[in-house]
């Protein structure tokens, strides 16, 4: 089964590396619980007091991992774990209540300190508690560090939240990505609806349709404001990145009188018919392929040649065997075509990974896919243990009931023949496919009211844009800052978000926005 069209498109999130860490005869050890009592704070909606002025116990955040990348990263000195409860659905909140897991790094400069900045990584499915755990360190030494409790969330059915959103066993998901799907025949596409029908079947099952109904962003900006007063914050300011962006933008409609700050990193256009928006994806993805092969080809050995105009069909040469005949990935695995693809897109996010890529693209020359697969698993969220986190099913149940469908067939056919088009690296000449997606057989009803926020209730708010972000384009940074009313900040690079990854004007610039209130005068440029 693939769900290429909805998924191959890259979950968009910020890549952070992963975290050391520390020890020795100035380690405290482990935080010893303690409760909090900050909230309520600022405005509260009636009937949810309870939640508005829970009081949060900090601890230890051994309990909360959830992967084995977490285990290492949780455990960093200096970071405190909390669960926050929240109604599971906000319209009847006396029911039932499902926890949120929360991770912070306290302000260093306590007696100044501002409040908290809450941030979100993206996906949508990506955990906020492993993103702030790596980005610790980064935020340790500085003024953002000084001034903010940092604290990631995981949004509701990820990571460490309960429940979480599972569809498929580990075993379930490895087998997965070895079926490629690739049969564009009548018999073929009735083949693939019937494995996307079951996938979500499994959704339902194993999730339950009622937290299925309750996983989109209009619910996770309701509880990023019952976040907001628990941690004793009357105004919010948040670090949203890519699919956070978001969220960031739904929290500025339905609370505009909550924005303290908002910083909104790769954005993800507002309306954007969802096909569109795809397209424009590949696209991008598109134009980082043909940026690597150009850098590529100015190297000692390039995997793709020496001519850059030539990089797709070699390419394909390399990876359209992989239909047939899966590449030894070692330890029993196998390279499917798909997960060779993945991976290139994996490493098509960050310019730093380039490097990894040729070797990965060499390797593949010689029959061997070790780099490729562990690139397609930093993708699919697998770890090093085997196991998978949550972010590729909380991916999809957040889209499918965000976004709006695509049932009709011929719409479907036109719109993976767009996306060919967008991007050709990704085309297997087979032609495009009719087959629907999971999204079209999910199991309950889409709840994102798409609407943009009032940009004259809103304080003035910050938006950064990549000029060769292949994920979230650089033009929808432009219409989300429009629409915003919000200052544009622009990078020029080739990477997928960049505020906290080594950029100092755009470090400093938004540092200083969170800090004083003091946005960029006008529209700013950045360069390395």
């Amino acid at each position: 089964m693939t769900r290429a069209l909805a998924a191959l498109g890259a979950a968009a999130l910020l890549l952070v590396p992963a975290a050391c860490t520390s020890s020795g005869p100035t380690d405290p050890g482990p935080p010893q619980p303690h409760a909090e009592s900050r909230g309520p704070a600022g405005s509260v909606p009636a009937g949810l007091d309870g939640f508005y002025g829970q009081a949060l116990t900090w601890e230890d955040c051994k309990g909360y991992a959830t992967t084995a990348e977490d285990r290492v990263a949780f455990a960093r000195q200096g970071l405190e774990c909390a669960r926050l409860r929240v109604p599971l659905n906000y319209d009847a909140p006396q029911g039932r209540s499902i926890t949120l897991g929360l991770l912070r790094r306290p302000a260093g400069d306590q007696p100044n300190r501002i409040g908290a900045l809450v941030l979100n990584p993206g996906g949508p499915g990506a955990s906020g508690m492993s993103a702030a755990a790596n980005l610790a360190h980064t935020v340790s030494g500085s003024e953002l560090g000084k001034r903010f409790d940092f604290v990631g969330f995981d949004p509701r059915g990820v990571g460490a939240s309960e429940p979480q959103v599972r569809c498929l066993t580990d075993q379930e998901r490895d087998e997965e990505r070895l079926d490629l799907d690739v049969d564009n025949s009548p018999e073929g596409v009735a083949r693939t609806e019937a494995e996307e029908q079951d996938y979500a079947r499994k959704c339902a099952e194993r999730t339950g349709r009622e937290m299925l109904s309750h996983v989109g962003t209009r619910d996770v900006a309701n509880d990023l404001d019952v976040l907001r007063s628990a941690l004793g914050d009357e105004k919010l300011s948040y670090l949203g990145y890519s699919y956070g962006t978001r969220i960031g933008t739904a929290y500025a409609e339905a609370f505009p009188e909550n924005v303290r700050a908002l910083v909104l990193d790769g954005a993800l256009a507002p309306e954007q018919d969802p096909v569109a928006e795809l397209v424009a994806q590949g696209a991008g993805f598109q134009r980082a392929f043909d940026a690597f092969a150009a850098w590529c080809a100015k190297q000692q050995q390039c995997a793709l040649g020496s001519d850059p105009a030539r990089a797709v069909p070699i390419f394909r040469k390399l990876v359209d065997p992989l239909v047939d005949k899966p590449a030894d990935a070692g330890d029993g695995r196998k390279l499917s075509y798909n997960d060779a693809t993945t991976g290139v897109i994996q490493a098509l996010y960050a310019e730093s990974l380039w490097q990894t890529l040729n070797r990965g693209l060499a390797e593949l020359a010689l029959g061997r896919g070790m780099t490729l697969m562990k690139l397609a698993d930093t993708y699919y969220g697998r770890g090093s243990d085997g196991h998978y986190s949550t972010i590729t099913d909380a991916f999809t149940a957040v889209r499918c009931v965000d976004d709006a469908r695509l049932t009709d067939k011929a719409k479907r056919l036109e719109a993976d023949r767009r996306y060919r088009e967008a991007a050709p690296f990704l085309d297997d000449g087979r032609g495009p496919s009719s087959a629907l997606d999971t999204c079209a057989f999910w199991p309950v009803p889409p709840t994102r009211d798409q609407r943009v926020p009032d940009p004259g209730q809103l304080p003035t708010t910050l938006v950064i844009s990549t000029t060769g972000d292949p994920a979230t384009p650089y033009q929808a940074g432009v219409d989300l800052a429009r629409a915003l009313g919000a200052r544009l900040l622009t990078y020029e690079g080739e990477q997928h978000t960049v505020f906290l990854q080594g950029v100092s004007c755009v470090d400093q610039a938004t540092i200083r926005y969170l800090t004083d209130l003091e946005p960029p005068t006008g529209d700013t440029t950045c360069r390395r």
